[in-house]
């Protein structure tokens, strides 16, 4: 298990350098005069010069990366151009609220996802097996800025009962916050739901005509104990493609953050690239592949917890 852990974090790591990398050189690339982005384009040629002398960027480019890379081995991602604030304070403050979003689609998707597929894989053929079928062709057809407006027309601004905008902090009130991130968590989640759903329901029909089923049948078995020995078998599908989910889902939450007006990573990404602010935008990066390595390191501990033949001696 040690060997394992020190293999994910080596990985780790190396993605992480690799993809920093990638992305330090193509903003670079992209916004070669952030200067005039961040004083507008009133700015007069002395004052982009002061300001490229403050923020560094009349040295060579090689020369920067070499300070930026050392500072995030060092755990510092520098100071933003807008600002001159910590980029990792400024982070910290926004995460939060797009984790709340994240992190309640998710389980939303988890537990909507899990519930039809299972009753769609045990039930071919019936109502609820062509219901997750059909929904999986129209929520991937609908754009997802079209259904969170309809679901701010519909819920928030007609029957009033969620907020259309704004973020309500669960230290100020754990039902406002709730309120706050439902309509959000829901616009995210319904892709989800169904991908997951449709993914499990074939996994537990391919499982259900194997032999060690009919094995568990002929031994008298509950269907309960049945349908726990499909999930083990079935699952490890569905928990690889809700681990993609939730590193997709805080790409879409920068929609949805926009749409619904809530203080997250969403508008400090749209805000930072207008901007041309390029610290910010390599610290946003760092801290999404971050995630992605500690997702993807649980997903392997979960699969190896499920399935004994993948765990690791």
């Amino acid at each position: 298990m040690l060997t394992f852990t020190l293999k994910r974090l080596v990985s780790g790591v190396i993605l992480l350098v690799v993809v920093a990398t990638a992305t330090f050189f193509l903003a670079h690339a992209a916004i070669p005069d952030p200067t005039l982005g961040l004083l507008g384009s009133a700015a007069t040629p002395e004052a982009q010069q002061a300001l490229a002398a403050k923020i560094g960027t009349d040295r060579p480019v090689i020369v920067q990366f070499g300070d930026w890379i050392a500072g995030l081995f060092r755990g510092d991602l520098g100071d933003s151009w807008k600002n001159f604030q910590p980029v990792g304070a400024q982070i910290a403050l926004k995460l939060p609220v797009t984790l709340s979003v994240v992190t309640a689609a998710v389980l939303l998707s988890a537990v909507l996802g899990g519930l039809l597929g299972v009753l769609a894989g045990l039930r071919p053929g019936t109502w609820i097996d062509k219901l997750v079928k059909a929904g999986a062709v129209i929520l991937f057809a609908l754009p997802g800025f079209w259904v969170a407006l309809l679901l701010v027309m519909t819920f928030a601004v007609q029957l009033k009962w969620f907020p259309a905008v704004g973020y309500v902090q669960p230290q100020e009130s754990v039902g406002g916050w709730l309120q706050s991130i439902t309509l959000p968590a829901i616009s995210l989640a319904l892709g989800a739901v169904v991908m997951i759903a449709e993914q499990l329901r074939n996994a537990i029909i391919r499982a259900d005509g194997l032999d060690y089923m009919r094995t568990l049948r002929s031994r008298g078995l509950p269907q309960w104990r049945i349908v726990v020995h499909l999930l083990r078998n079935s699952a490890p599908p569905s928990l690889t493609i809700l681990a993609l989910m939730f590193v997709g889902l805080l790409s879409g939450a920068i929609i949805v953050e926009q749409i619904f007006a809530l203080p997250g990573i969403g508008p400090l990404t749209q805000a930072s690239s207008q901007n041309g602010d390029i610290p910010m935008l390599l610290g946003i990066t760092v801290v999404t592949v971050v995630f992605v390595v500690i997702i993807n390191f649980l997903l392997d501990i979960l699969l190896g917890w499920i399935n004994p033949k993948a765990r690791v001696k």
